[in-house]
């Protein structure tokens, strides 16, 4: 009998150890979901952080995108609007100058203040980086230069020269806006 209820014993230890192993391998089934659901809850937690941030992104771009466009639609409509303040003064000189010469007898009056007019214009647009340039004298140039018509030279040192000029040319900065117009030696 004691046999038998050694056999008994050493039987039940070997029952508490595979009892004691599968507890064990719950446990660790147990944890391995909890991972896997807290791993998969970091993952949609990243996942929305990282479309949140995409989200607002995109929302920024979009509305620099607008911005920048209602700012170049605003520049376009405004953009003459500092030329036309320099031009109105003159034209108020103009008129009350065609006011004046109603009643003007005095030839030299008006072309005095019609030469006042002119001057105060050019230094004006000057004033805006546009300038005239000379022609007249120089080589042919056709990156600044139009050539309307070509004449016989009446020497050589005129061969390909301007020797008239038809139309001015004009700069603003260093970007030629209007070529002038000459007429070339050859």
């Amino acid at each position: 009998m004691e046999n038998e209820s050694n056999s008994t014993e050493t039987n039940q230890p070997l029952d508490d150890t595979k009892s004691t192993v599968t507890d064990n391998n719950a446990e660790n089934e147990t944890k391995k979901s909890e991972n896997t659901e807290e791993t998969s809850v970091n993952y949609e937690a990243k996942i929305n952080e990282l479309n949140d941030k995409y989200l607002r992104l995109y929302s920024e771009f979009d509305n620099y995108r607008k911005r920048t466009i209602k700012e170049k639609s605003d520049l376009i409509k405004s953009a003459g609007e500092d030329v036309f303040k320099i031009i109105i003064p003159v034209i108020d000189d103009f008129e009350r100058a065609i006011k004046a010469n109603e009643s003007s007898e005095d030839l030299a009056a008006i072309k005095e203040g019609v030469q006042l007019i002119y001057s105060k214009f050019k230094s004006s647009i000057q004033a805006k980086g546009l300038t005239a340039f000379e022609t007249v004298g120089q080589s042919f140039d056709s990156e600044i230069m139009e050539a309307i018509t070509h004449v016989p030279a009446t020497d050589e040192s005129q061969k390909n020269k301007v020797i008239d000029e038809i139309e001015k040319g004009y700069k603003l900065g260093d970007k030629v806006i209007r070529f002038a117009k000459v007429v070339i030696a050859q």
